[in-house]
């Protein structure tokens, strides 16, 4: 069999495990997950090196819920770019379910694109044969390449999703180094560490509201020195994210700060401060310097 490599796009409604199914495929954490929906803000590449394929996964984000501000029309912008710019989609459901907002995420991938149907979550399935019925539907709703059942929690079937997806590749050179893992840099995963935690800690609608900034990011010998910001819009969201005497912002500050020395295997210092910029989820130049437009 001749080398492939190519782009796998990871598309679905909020909550189906993309990016859980992203990390146990490249076997590192690389996109933040909560049970919060629509956590993931970036594409976010992950790369997987075999000796007979590459495999690029790019996980796109969900839908904002209940949100219409201009931030909401950049990610749905970016799930379209992900979805018509990748050489296979993968359409992520999870099992058993199928509701309209995963039809919506069916939608938005172009007419024509190879797509292939993966059920995560297969592991909650009480009865196997459950799944038969399932499927059939499924497979009116779209012409997929294939239906591949998972356990991105147990890792079930993987082998066989990743040889359906090599099989849709195009024949090619790898296009990375073989120990690179990600397009990202350190800095980036130093912000998406801080976003996590306070996706993990707060409310439903106050983590839609905050971003993340790194202000300075330096290598001193072994240590990793970091300065980020966490941008809310309203004082009041401001005195959330410190909670009572800063208790609350030194707790999600320390965790994010122990999950970056397992990433980077080394000491890291995490310095976080919180600052009011009003609506910039609705500021169209505020959005492009975080990387959005």
């Amino acid at each position: 069999m001749s080398h492939r490599c190519g782009t796998v796009a990871l598309v679905g409604r909020p909550n189906t495990g993309k990016s859980s199914l992203l990390n146990r495929l490249v076997g590192e954490k690389l996109s933040i997950v909560s049970a919060r929906p629509q956590t993931t803000r970036h594409l976010i590449s992950g790369i997987l090196t075999r000796p007979e394929c590459q495999y690029i996964f790019v996980d796109a984000p969900g839908n904002p819920p209940r949100l219409k501000s201009v931030l909401h029309k950049a990610l749905n912008r970016r799930v379209g770019e992900a979805a018509s710019q990748a050489d296979v989609v993968l359409f992520v459901v999870e099992a058993l379910r199928f509701v309209p907002e995963d039809g919506a995420a069916l939608e938005r991938i172009p007419a024509g694109q190879k797509v292939i149907a993966v059920i995560n979550k297969v592991d909650t399935v009480k009865r196997s044969g459950d799944l038969i019925p399932f499927l059939d539907r499924l497979a009116k709703t779209r012409e997929f390449a294939a239906l591949v059942p998972v356990s991105a929690k147990s890792g079930r079937n993987l082998p066989e999703l990743l040889r359906v997806i090599a099989a849709a590749l195009p024949q090619g050179p790898a296009a990375y180094p073989e120990d690179q893992l990600t397009d990202r840099d350190e800095r980036f995963f130093a912000a998406e560490a801080l976003r996590e935690k306070i996706f993990e800690t707060l409310g439903e609608e106050l983590p839609y509201r905050c971003e993340v900034v790194v202000d300075s990011f330096k290598e001193e010998g072994r240590l990793r020195r970091i300065e980020a910001s966490i941008l809310v819009e309203r004082d009041s969201q401001k005195a959330i994210i410190l909670g009572k005497g800063g208790e609350r912002l030194k707790a999600m500050a320390t965790a994010a700060r122990k999950d970056l020395e397992r990433l980077f295997d080394g000491k890291v210092y995490l310095g976080v401060w919180v600052k009011v910029r009003r609506a910039w989820t609705d500021d169209a130049r505020v959005l492009r310097q975080l990387g959005y437009e």
